[in-house]
């Protein structure tokens, strides 16, 4: 028995387990420690974020077919949208919902590809043992579909946030060339509104140029800060983890708001050399928040496939190493979900150099 915990809380500890003979790997979730405590179910969990922005309990069903109907009415021949309506209503996807209730965060697949091979990938598996939890986007929205969510969403939502880079697509950072001109005519139409990127940050390049275009922020996603666990995980096939670094740089050196997608899993996060390494990595690239994850992977194997390539000593406690990097690096803030701009500026961590510790 275990527990997938809601948005905004991180395992704290994984369930207890028996691996028979033969076992195959864990559909993609991650494994809470769950227990029973005065008659009530308990999960071993730790708040990052208390913004109620996928509390599902506030997403009645009726008031998003409601919202499914409406936008397609309003844009019938806009493919993004009749895509955004598979997710909130056949996924349940709690991003897709939230734009078809006009309210937090709008997502903006454009990806089919993607240049890495990441073992938990939920949209595109070669491993037929892991079934995918949902289907990948299968063609490139132009330009003028993407503008046309966006604005909607923008327009009737206050402290608006756009997203790129969702679990149903591949990297968008692989169709820049129809993000960079959807971003300028956002920006052409109205300066209202967050235009975020979550990505595996492969190309700095391509991010330089989207920040040029008017791009706010960025999220990059990472399982460790230590190469040989991170290639591990993500295996990169076109791309280094020089890149990934080189674009933390990149978003530093022009101000944007940058952040950690933490991908941890107890037993390994909570590991003296992953906190060790990632300390380090935060005194060289000083990002703006951390937004702890909880990694969707069988955890048996994810420990195995780590220990294969890395040695790892005896965890000390998520709770831990939520507590010593608040302590070294209490600027930096803890959150889940990606902030509006409305927040950046007095959320950003000064005028720390690259390289600093």
């Amino acid at each position: 028995m275990a527990v997938f915990n809601s948005p905004g809380y991180i395992n704290s500890y994984i369930s207890a387990f028996k691996e028979n003979g033969g076992a195959k790997y864990l559909p993609l979730f991650s494994y809470g420690a769950l227990g029973w405590h005065q008659g009530k179910f308990r999960s071993a969990a730790i708040l990052v974020d208390s913004e109620k922005r996928q509390d599902i309990r506030l997403m009645k069903q009726e008031n998003v077919v409601a919202g499914v109907s409406q936008m397609l009415k309003q844009m019938p021949s806009n493919r993004l949208i009749a895509h955004l309506s598979k997710c909130a209503l056949t996924y349940g996807c709690p991003a897709g919902k939230n734009f078809f209730l006009g309210r937090y965060e709008a997502p903006l697949p454009s990806s089919s590809h993607c240049n890495a091979s990441c073992l938990g990938c939920i949209s595109l598996q070669k491993n037929r043992d892991i079934p995918c939890s949902q289907d990948r986007i299968d063609f490139k929205p132009n330009p003028e579909e993407i503008a046309e969510v966006a604005l909607v969403h923008i327009h009737r939502v206050k402290k608006s946030i756009v997203s790129f880079g969702q679990g149903c697509e591949g990297d968008p950072l692989l169709t820049a060339d129809v993000i960079e001109p959807a971003i300028g005519m956002i920006r052409a139409a109205t300066q209202r509104g967050t235009i975020h990127l979550n990505t595996n940050g492969s190309r700095p390049d391509i991010l330089k140029n989207l920040f040029n275009a008017g791009l706010d922020s960025v999220r990059i996603s990472m399982n460790s800060v230590r190469k040989d666990c991170y290639c591990e995980y993500f295996r990169p096939q076109s791309y280094g983890f020089e890149h990934v670094l080189n674009s933390f740089a990149v978003a530093r050196d022009r101000g944007k708001f940058v952040s950690v997608n933490y991908l941890n899993c107890p037993g390994f996060t909570d590991t003296p050399e992953e906190l060790d390494a990632l300390i380090k990595f935060i005194g060289q690239y000083p990002v703006d928040m951390i937004q702890w994850r909880n990694l969707n992977f069988d955890p048996i194997r994810y420990w195995k496939i780590m220990d294969s390539v890395k040695f790892h000593g005896q965890p000390i406690g998520m709770e831990s190493v939520l507590n010593q990097i608040r302590i070294l690096f209490p600027d930096m803030k803890y959150g889940y979900f990606n902030p509006p701009k409305e927040k950046f500026k007095r959320w950003q961590r000064g005028n720390s150099k690259w390289g600093g510790s």
